[in-house]
């Protein structure tokens, strides 16, 4: 399985957010608190520039809170770095505590000038990282699109979330070139890149492969599986598929079907906080 998706509008929306740049003064960079590097696109380097960044590793309750723990002093070395439930409102607080912190510098400038200073920031991350649910959380009410999918933000957005504070959200957008399949994969199973666009079977084998190295107790609570770690990945498939009546006519396993439960269980938190990338990884 090869993995490849970087549609039209996401060329376009680097365009955007070059262009845009010039009126910006700081940069939230959500990323999934499930796999953080992953979600890292370098193309956003060239496009951020030397503007100051905060990391927000989102989606945070659906991770393994040791683990997020570690990823948050890890991207600390680098940059501010906070992590959040993206429908917390004490965590909204956060992060604008920390976007203040950030523009200091400027805040203070202008306010020796006598002026109060809008802060301007751009929110970007790749498809599906809860940017728009993180920005209707921190103004309280719905004012960016949302959804459970990557792609549903196609335009630039304004929103207020603040006196002094705008935010301009921006489309998902993923790498020009997937030479790491390795982060292609880990996108995929937290749905950074569209499922009609991978082989949703081949998908849910890597998906099994990761539980069994990571998390073979919650295979064997969730699925009732004995030593999964010892079972052949396809076996592990297919008895996931005999125990949920997933099968085709003909009696065989629908792995399709079955590939796509065991992910979503995995998207959803059934198979309780997991993380698919450790800073003691590499």
């Amino acid at each position: 399985m090869f993995i490849h998706w970087f549609p039209g509008h996401m060329t376009k929306a680097i365009r955007m957010m070059r262009e845009e740049m010039a009126v910006i003064d700081s940069v939230i960079y959500v990323l999934d608190a499930r796999a953080p590097l992953a979600c890292i696109n370098e193309a956003f380097n060239d496009v951020i520039g030397n503007k100051p960044r905060i990391y927000v590793l989102n989606k945070a309750d659906l991770a393994e809170p040791e683990a997020v723990e570690e990823w948050v002093k890890y991207l600390s070395s680098f940059a501010p770095c906070i992590a959040t439930d993206s429908l917390s409102r004490a965590d909204a607080r956060k992060l604008i505590e920390g976007l203040i912190e950030i523009n200091a510098p400027l805040i203070e400038k202008y306010r020796a000038k006598g002026v109060a200073r809008t802060i301007r920031a751009m929110v970007l991350g790749v498809p599906n990282s809860g940017k728009s649910t993180l920005i209707n959380s921190l103004t309280g009410g719905k004012k960016a699109a949302t959804g459970n999918r990557p792609g549903v933000t196609r335009g630039k957005q304004w929103v207020s979330i603040d006196r002094y504070i705008d935010l301009l959200d921006s489309p998902g957008v993923l790498y020009p070139d997937f030479r790491d399949q390795k982060k292609a994969v880990k996108l995929a199973i937290i749905g950074s890149i569209k499922d009609d666009i991978v082989d949703i079977a081949e998908l849910g084998l890597e998906a099994v492969k990761f539980l069994q190295n990571s998390y073979p107790d919650r295979v064997k609570e969730r699925y009732g599986i004995e030593n999964p770690a010892e079972t052949a990945p396809l076996a592990v498939l297919g008895e996931v598929a005999l125990k949920r009546g997933l099968m085709m006519k003909d009696g065989s396993p629908d792995y399709d079907k079955t590939g796509r439960a065991i992910i979503m269980d995995i998207r959803k938190g059934y198979l309780g906080k997991i993380v698919l990338e450790r800073v003691t990884d590499g």
